[in-house]
């Protein structure tokens, strides 16, 4: 029996060292957004469909944060070592301008995927029918300091505006909404992937239009600004409004910190279209992953496991 009982320890510790000797597994902190929005919940089904298909080689814990700038500060200070953020945000942080203007540019991180457009959805009453006329119109741009702000700026810009041709409210989606429905304001800009939890509510009691960007605007906001990406709502994503609307887009895009070593980085980016159709089961934005738009409104450098991803794909 004692021999038995030996035999049994010594094989225990061979196992045991065995599985010491293997390949370790690689933790990746992985920031993303409030818990009731779209990065929070994609980025779940992410990390869940790579855990299982890579188990044991790469374990992702998702963490709800306070979205893009938030996140860039959490790679930045080492919390984080991949998130997901707004293509204009990173751009602003690595430039040290707008949403980060009076900081030191930020670059300890680098991009690794554009997973869907989100569009500027720029709601208004049924008696406005372009973005010229919104000048004089009270206009809710988001909220103070958001990136939202900036796209709104950026966009009155391109149509020869600025803030102080209309009359600013700093609100909420949400709370833009419920401003429309009570007649104290005439539009808003909404910046999220459609359809717009906010807008459909509105849409069941409320009539109005989305105000299109046309391909001359849209061709100059491009020109200015890298990350924009172009592209239509289609007609029926809301039911008041019946036809495609032509529109811009900042991208949802996936960063990495840059000491996150890039076979890693090639692995994640890789599983991403390799186990897509798993990930779409999880959450509908799989189906927007798309090689085509994947390197689309990246206006910062590249994760060396992603370029060696998209080479393989003659992206790059």
């Amino acid at each position: 029996m004692k021999k038995v009982i030996a035999f049994l320890l010594a094989l225990t510790m061979v196992f045991a060292l065995c599985a010491c000797g293997g390949k370790s597994e690689t933790k990746l902190t992985y920031a993303t957004g409030g818990t009731s929005g779209t990065y929070y919940g994609f980025s779940g089904v992410i990390a869940n469909v790579l855990n299982e298909k890579y188990k044991g080689t790469l374990n992702i814990n998702v963490e709800s944060t306070g979205a893009s700038k938030a996140n860039i500060q959490m790679l930045e200070a080492g919390q984080a070592d991949i998130a997901i953020v707004q293509n204009d945000v990173m751009y602003y942080a690595y430039t040290g301008t707008d949403l980060f203007s009076g900081s030191d540019p930020i670059t300890s991180f680098s991009a690794v995927c554009s997973c869907y457009p989100e569009y500027v959805q720029i709601v208004a009453k049924k008696d406005i029918t372009s973005i010229d006329q919104l000048r004089g119109k009270n206009v809710s741009v988001g909220d103070a300091g958001s990136g939202t702000e900036f796209n709104a700026k950026q966009i009155l810009a391109a149509y020869g505006m600025s803030f102080d041709d209309i009359k600013v409210s700093n609100q909420s989606f949400a709370d833009s909404a419920d401003s429309l429905k009570n007649g104290t304001i005439d539009a808003a800009f909404v910046v999220a992937g459609y359809p717009t939890t906010a807008i459909t509510e509105l849409a069941t009691s409320f009539d109005f239009n989305l105000l299109p960007v046309d391909d001359a605007h849209a061709d100059a906001l491009k020109a200015d600004y890298g990350f924009y990406y172009y592209g239509k709502i289609p007609g029926g994503t809301y039911s008041p409004v019946a036809n495609d609307v032509p529109a811009v887009a900042v991208m949802a895009t996936i960063v990495a910190s840059n000491k996150v070593p890039s076979d890693v980085v090639y692995l994640f980016v890789k599983g991403l279209f390799d186990y897509k159709a798993d990930i779409t089961a999880g959450h509908a934005k799989g189906n927007e992953l798309d090689l085509n738009t994947a390197v689309s409104g990246v206006s910062i450098p590249w994760h060396d496991g992603a370029v060696k991803f998209y080479k393989e794909k003659g992206l790059m």
